[in-house]
């Protein structure tokens, strides 16, 4: 009991960016993967945690060697090109990524609870019920209140998942083999399902939001390295077994060629069938949760990303004295949470435009190369993290994280 609850101390703001990086659509490519090509790549969903882990860690160990975060590092001691391409992608990020989280909590919730016969005004309202939900949430509440509610919808997430994939009774010892010998199927297009499942467990820029989550915290200075790598460790490696149990949950109820949310509503439906009215209820309110912490953590997590990069670059010039840390209640953190909250329910109503969609998918794909360059190349510099740097093992894991990223770049800009 003792261990366990010097264990629980150390877990924290890792959950925050776990929750918040299981987005619908990571479920729906996981559940697509699953249903085409079954339990055989489930090592995947493991290995896409390890390697999100790997770039955490080094945005933290980062923030805590230099005390700054990694925003402020591109903007103070590298070249002005790199900062204002992340600013530029960011702001297009964040309108279509609250877009599509506004419509998939409005899907859930008409999924449940449908407000109207015809679902587009109903997944509209509802939509914009949870939009305005997380705002308040995150306005009101205090950094630990949010943390308090993504540990309870990590928990929510994990145990529905849990039960719906042993429910499945899917082959144990061939899941195990799964886990823990690396194959891929042999019909066409598996190795790019398998890239985009890797790349999509555990978010993208919402790895960043975790500097500002150990700042809420008070965890700063080195001392806290060791809370940290505990922290993101035991998150991470939920987050990898929630996609091996949506896999195993898609494998096992073989919910037919479908795409996009009709996988989830089919998935719900096969569970019903098996398992009555509860399956069905369990998985919808899991999908749910899952999607709703996603918004909770991106309306809080992301403002404080814009925040940072206006008050740094404004003040760009000088020299990078002691920062003052980025708050809730400035008002470019507030500003930037109603332009989350607001303008994307437009996108949730009318549908994306593709030229959107095309623009979004092309920056998309240069960001996580990107963060994993950028640490490989800052996290080596001794005069700037000291003793720090990347050992062996962290460049290793990161030139490996630095390939896997291109090779998915490339293929989604076929």
């Amino acid at each position: 009991m003792k261990k366990a609850s010097a264990l629980f101390r150390y877990i924290g703001p890792g959950f925050v960016v776990a929750a918040t990086g299981v987005g619908a659509g990571d479920l729906i490519a996981a559940s697509v993967a699953g249903a085409r090509y079954g339990v055989i790549i489930l090592w995947a969903a493991l290995l896409g945690g390890l390697l999100k882990f790997v770039l955490n860690e080094g945005v933290a160990r980062w923030q805590l060697a230099t005390g700054t975060t990694l925003l402020e590092g591109w903007i103070h001691k590298l070249p002005r090109i790199v900062s204002l391409y992340f600013f530029i992608y960011l702001l297009l990020w964040s309108f279509v990524v609250a877009g599509a989280l506004i419509s998939f909590c409005g899907l859930a919730a008409h999924s449940l609870f449908p407000l109207f016969a015809e679902a587009r005004p109903s997944v509209a309202t509802w939509g914009a019920v949870h939009s305005l939900a997380a705002a308040v949430l995150v306005l009101a509440g205090r950094y630990q209140t949010i943390e308090n509610l993504m540990k309870f919808f990590v928990g929510l997430m994990f145990v529905v998942v849990a039960i719906s994939a042993a429910r499945v009774a899917p082959d144990w010892g061939q899941v195990l083999a799964s886990l823990f010998i690396p194959r891929l199927p042999a019909q066409e297009g598996a190795v790019v399902m398998v890239l985009g499942i890797m790349g999509g467990v555990g978010g993208s820029v919402t790895l960043l939001c975790y500097a500002y989550w150990l700042q809420e915290k008070k965890w700063q200075g080195l001392g806290f390295l060791r809370h940290s790598r505990i922290d993101l460790g035991v998150a991470y490696l939920l987050t990898g077994l929630f996609g091996v149990a949506i896999i195993i949950i898609a494998a096992g109820v073989k919910p037919g060629e479908v795409e996009g949310y009709q996988m989830i509503l089919s998935i719900a439906e096969r569970l019903r069938e098996g398992s009555g009215a509860f399956g069905r209820w369990a998985f919808m309110i899991g999908f749910w949760g899952a999607v709703f912490s996603s918004m909770l953590g991106v309306w809080d997590g992301v403002p404080y990303l814009f925040a940072d990069f206006v008050e740094t670059y404004r003040n760009r010039k000088g020299a990078p004295t002691e920062k003052m840390e980025v708050g809730s209640h400035s008002s470019s953190y507030r500003f930037f949470l109603a332009f989350l909250a607001a303008p994307p329910l437009l996108l949730a109503l009318f549908g994306r435009p593709a030229w959107v969609g095309i623009l979004y998918a092309v920056a998309g794909a240069f960001f996580m190369p990107f963060l994993a360059a950028l640490l490989l190349y800052m996290n080596n510099q001794g005069k700037w993290v000291g003793a720090q740097k990347n050992g062996w093992l962290a460049n290793i894991l990161l030139a490996a994280t630095l390939v896997l990223f291109l090779a998915l770049m490339v293929a989604e800009l076929r």
